[in-house]
């Protein structure tokens, strides 16, 4: 059993039952009647392999005995043999094995020399050399009366060994056992428990003491961490299950929490509307020890998800301030802050165009490409004998001047309307007040980001940090709100240090001529030009 220390050790209880069945394994040794002498296991042993064998063969004897015309079928048919001399002959297959010791007749006989069975000649040989000749002579053939005469003398040897005890002491052998029952050991032991137990009071006593320290100087941490969670929401130390600090993208991420399954965790976690990024953390091996590895889920809480996908890497340090380098697995999307979320149409419409003008060129990279192909190949078919020519392909369809028409006419109404509209827009725009023009603006931003921000806003205002902590084992029976200035708090965005400047000159910029700067000019003083010439200004001054 465990003693106090957590290590193996025994009571009284357990040292009184030991010497019990040490003290029966030792009587019953001292009754062992050995025919063999040192022998008679083995001996017993053979003697048990061989008994099927011989009362079988024994048996067969007094059937031929009785009917002497029954002899033939007591003995293998002739087919047995047939089938046995069309393959190799192996002593041990069960065919032969199955076969009786010896031929079988009247006389009930057994020859224990030649003319037995091969698969049990050998064991035959032990028999009659270990058994046979020490319990009832040495004979070269055994009759039944002497084969009872054999487990006759064994009968009291396996009797004595049906009564062997059904102790786990008997691995320890009859002599070690004879020396642990000398009377100086068990009283040595027993006088040492006896000390044990004197001691029993004044260990239980420290032992109190004990847990009396250790609950005033980790109970209120405890309370701090698992009920009310001040250490995490005071922001004055790290919690208990904070387990570091991950920078990545420009960012420095406190809230961090180990992970044993990425995709399990994350299945629960998900509910907690916080956006996630699952980081293997991996440690070369150091003098200290060797290489290490271990997941982590790091809550982003501040900026933006523009830069982060699978496979980013960062750095991550433990509580105990060691580094491990990290690798983005696995993330978990949920809206992070409410200027991410202010600007996500205009990215989402804009990763639309280029993704759209992406496909655009690409397709008409590949139309011509394939326009060269055709031309290459028609260009070797011209140049191809006449008999090849015959193999030549097949001339592109001839050009559809309606079709193309058709679409050509489509466009141009696609963008005439967007036109229209653009113009629709810019000139009710330009009617409007000089003070109406920002509202209008401002509703325009509205009506664009107010539904992507207020989604947002709701989001973040009901982030839950029970659900990644229930994900982790613990037991969180309370929802722990994070709202948007606590969440941002979380993690810090890289900033200049205080009285640093950005230096905006590169040597290596590229050379740009002013064109496009005057092509502006021109552009906004047409458009002075056309809202003086369509008299728009006097809406303005005229209001």
């Amino acid at each position: 059993v465990p003693d106090r220390s957590g290590k193996p050790g025994v009571s009284q209880d357990i040292v009184d039952h030991f010497f019990a069945e040490a003290a029966a394994y030792a009587t019953w040794a001292s009754e062992a009647v050995l025919p063999l002498g040192p022998g008679s296991e083995a001996g017993a042993a053979l003697t048990r392999e061989l008994k099927p064998k011989l009362d079988d063969y024994f048996t067969r004897c007094r059937l031929a005995a009785f009917d002497p015309e029954g002899t033939a079928a007591l003995n293998p048919p002739a087919s047995v043999y047939d089938a046995l001399t069309a393959q190799t002959i192996d002593p041990e297959r069960p065919e032969i094995r199955a076969l009786p010791l010896a031929h079988v007749g009247r006389e009930g006989a057994l020859a224990l020399g030649a003319g037995t069975n091969p698969a049990f000649a050998e064991a035959l040989e032990r028999f009659r050399r270990d058994v046979a000749a020490p319990l009832i002579g040495a004979e070269d053939s055994l009759r039944e009366s002497g084969w009872r005469a054999i487990q006759a003398r064994l009968a009291p040897f396996e009797a004595w060994r049906e009564r062997q005890p059904d102790s786990a002491v008997a691995a320890l052998g009859a002599e070690r056992i004879r020396d642990l029952l000398q009377p100086t050991v068990k009283t040595r032991i027993d006088a040492l428990l006896a000390r044990d137990k004197a001691l029993e009071a004044e260990t239980n006593a420290i032992a109190r003491v004990e847990k009396l320290l250790r609950f005033q100087r980790d109970l209120l941490t405890l309370l701090n961490n698992t009920v009310s969670f001040r250490d995490f929401y005071s922001r004055t130390g790290r919690a208990l299950f904070q387990a570091g600090r991950l920078y990545l993208d420009g960012r420095s991420c406190d809230l961090c929490v180990t992970v044993d399954d990425d995709a399990k965790h994350a299945q629960l976690a998900a509910l907690s509307r916080i956006y996630l990024a699952y980081c293997l953390c991996t440690r070369q091996a150091s003098p200290e020890g060797a290489a290490a590895r271990m997941t982590i889920a790091a809550a982003i809480t501040a900026g933006d998800a523009d830069n982060i996908s699978v496979g980013r890497n960062g750095v991550f340090y433990d509580r105990n301030g060691r580094d491990w380098d990290a690798t983005i697995i696995r993330i978990v999307e949920h809206p992070i802050s409410l200027r991410q979320a202010f600007w996500l149409p205009y990215r989402q419409v804009a990763r639309f165009i280029g993704d759209q003008a992406q496909k655009f060129a690409a397709a008409r990279a590949a139309t011509t490409q394939a326009q060269l192909a055709a031309a290459t190949v028609r260009a070797q078919a011209g140049a191809l004998p006449a008999a090849a020519e015959v193999a030549a392909p097949a001339r592109p369809a001839a050009y559809d001047a309606a079709r193309f028409a058709g679409v050509f006419a489509a466009v141009g109404l696609a963008l005439g309307a967007i036109g229209t509209a653009i113009a629709s827009t810019v000139t009710g725009f330009l009617s409007l007040s000089w003070w109406q023009m920002p509202l209008a603006f401002l509703g325009i931003l509205i009506v664009i980001s107010g539904p992507s921000v207020v989604i947002a806003a709701m989001k973040l205002k009901s982030r839950n940090l029970g659900p990644i902590l229930d994900a982790c084992g613990w037991a969180v029976n309370t929802r722990l709100r994070i709202n948007i200035p606590f969440g941002t708090a979380l993690t810090a965005l890289a900033k200049l240090p205080e009285n640093a400047q950005r230096s905006l000159t590169d040597p290596f910029a590229e050379r740009h001529h002013p064109w496009a700067i005057y092509l502006a000019l021109v552009a906004i003083l047409a458009a002075l030009a056309a809202a003086w010439w369509f008299k728009i200004f006097d809406l303005w001054i005229y209001a």
